[in-house]
């Protein structure tokens, strides 16, 4: 009997050990079939937009134009109203791409420029776009369009059975986010394509900053998409997703008609539509900051762990934003600042230099354990006299189930809730949450882009963004930070006892919290037991 026992476990094993290989070899990655004729060579086109910004930059030599988008609603709406004005070109580069009203809204854009006759080429990195296999094989059929895939999985479900067989590839991700209309204008920053970015969305909000530009920096931009479009980790939909036909389009338009009809979206597409930011563009009345800006990112290689340390985004920031003299402002929403962070954060504190950081609170953030990675540094980052701050977490109204289910059936995606799709805690909990990445420098250079300062931006992710060299741009960095971080968040302080206190300022009254707000038992020991886990790395 214990014999028959032992020959079953054996077997079972076997076949167990057998079908994770089978797998595992299904799930490897085959060589790339590019397809070099898929578009004719690209060349200088005319296009209104192109006509706008040329007209803008004479008088301004080397110098790019920024246009800052902080509110939500004109960062959705230069992207939808850009993709309107598109001719020749359409190049967009995202880590996250949802299926919800703003995902939905934003492919139907793309289709319809495609529809128009504009070539398209649609970047995504494999991790962020959950149920959107079927629209975006659809979209690759269209002959103005090709999608491609960064890091890829083969096993498309459940896709959590390729994360388990390849984690070393799973954990490294293309986390750039651009956008390129006509080879005339540029979006680069810190926001995905989903509700929570750009408020449309029942729950949660997602702060953040991006950077609209024209000049010429957009050629940077374009050289920089074009490394990682050839890059050896960007592969053809064609050869990753299953193949549907060319009528699956016609549900991606059904399903935007639904968003802009249903009445829980009508008011904001009807915004933003009508807010003239991209209309001002091409009149020549766009408020811009003519600046030297250069963009730095990550060499692609990074995704295979293969780069030279001068390739990578973390190496040129130190080197283009310089070292401070007077004060830093930090502004990001994961905040791991690890060893060798901490120890430059401190040296420049010590030495004098007016050090401040602004990140999310317990409360706030939508990773906890990014919070765990954060809160060890508190203590020498504040003895050394950095200033933290930490950002109260805003709660909004949670929908009504029937709304829910209304949203259900709006987006394109087949995993879409009624506060949108994100990935994230914040967003299912309704809460408002920092997730911008910015940092300014002496009041003369500043920095925007997708890069978190985290062991995972440093080591891991690709990222890309700005560095701004402009006193105006900086010092309003600077100046909305002193503004907004007492009034939107704890100021952190170490008391003589050595323990932390959090300070809530209302008009001119102080709270003191001795403890840290809205954590219970269980997340004290949550965090507590993270720390001593050697997962900072992941962070």
């Amino acid at each position: 009997m214990r014999a028959r026992r032992t020959v079953a476990a054996l077997a079972a094993t076997g076949s167990i050990l057998a079908t994770l290989w089978v797998l595992r070899a299904f799930n490897r990655l085959p060589p790339r079939e590019l397809d070099e004729d898929a578009f004719p060579p690209r060349h200088d086109s005319v296009s209104p937009l192109r006509t706008a910004a040329e007209d803008a930059a004479k008088g301004h030599d080397g110098q790019s134009g920024i246009h800052l988008l902080a509110d939500a609603n004109d960062a959705f709406a230069a992207r939808i109203l850009l993709a309107r004005q598109a001719k020749r070109h359409l190049d967009l580069q995202y880590y996250i791409w949802h299926g919800d009203r703003t995902g939905t809204l934003l492919l139907e854009e793309v289709h319809s420029a495609a529809e128009r006759g504009v070539q398209v080429r649609l970047l995504l990195d494999d991790n962020g776009i959950s149920g959107l296999d079927t629209i975006l094989s659809a979209l690759d059929r269209h002959p103005n369009i090709e999608v491609r895939l960064f890091n890829p999985f083969r096993i498309r479900f459940p896709k959590a059975a390729g994360f388990a067989l390849d984690f070393g590839r799973l954990n490294r991700r293309m986390h750039n986010k651009s956008f390129i209309v006509d080879d005339a204008a540029t979006i680069v920053g810190g926001r995905n394509i989903g509700d929570e970015y750009f408020g449309a969305g029942d729950g949660g909000l997602f702060a953040d900053l991006d950077a609209l530009a024209i000049g010429p920096v957009v050629a940077s931009v374009i050289a920089d998409f074009d490394r990682y479009w050839d890059c050896s980790s960007s592969y053809p939909a064609s050869q990753i997703l299953p193949r549907v036909s060319e009528a699956q389009r016609r549900k991606l338009t059904r399903r935007a008609s639904l968003v802009e009809k249903d009445p829980s979206a009508r008011q904001f597409v009807e915004r933003i539509t009508s807010l003239p930011i991209v209309q001002s563009l091409l009149e020549g009345t766009l408020e811009l900051t003519w600046a030297e800006v250069e963009l730095i990112s990550d060499d692609p290689a990074k995704a295979c762990g293969d780069v030279d340390p001068d390739g990578l985004l973390a190496t040129q920031l130190v080197e283009t934003l310089g070292n401070p003299k007077r004060e830093m402002f930090v502004i990001a929403g994961y905040f791991v600042p690890g060893d060798t962070v901490t120890r430059s954060l401190c040296d420049m504190a010590s030495s004098g230099v007016a050090v401040s950081v602004l990140t999310n609170s317990f409360a706030a953030t939508d990773v906890k354990l990014v919070h765990a990675g954060y809160a060890q540094t508190r203590k020498d980052l504040l003895q050394s006299g950095v200033r933290l701050f930490e950002m109260y977490g805003t709660t909004h109204a949670s929908p009504s189930r029937k709304e829910r289910r209304r949203g259900s059936r709006l987006g394109i995606g087949s995993t879409l809730r009624g506060s949108g799709t994100g990935s994230t805690a914040a967003p299912r909990s309704h809460a408002s949450t920092l997730h911008a990445k910015t940092f300014s420098v002496d009041g003369e250079r500043l920095f925007i882009g997708s890069f978190n300062l985290d062991p995972r931006s440093i080591e891991l992710n690709t990222e890309l963004g700005f560095v701004i060299h402009s006193p105006d741009l900086a010092k309003q960095v600077g100046s909305v930070f002193e503004r907004l971080a007492p009034a939107a968040a704890y100021e952190l302080r170490l008391q003589e006892d050595g323990r932390l206190s959090w300070v809530e300022r209302h008009d001119d009254e102080e709270i003191v919290h001795a403890e840290e707000p809205n954590m219970t038992v269980g997340d004290h020991l949550m965090i507590g037991v993270a720390q001593r886990l050697p997962i900072q790395w992941l962070l």
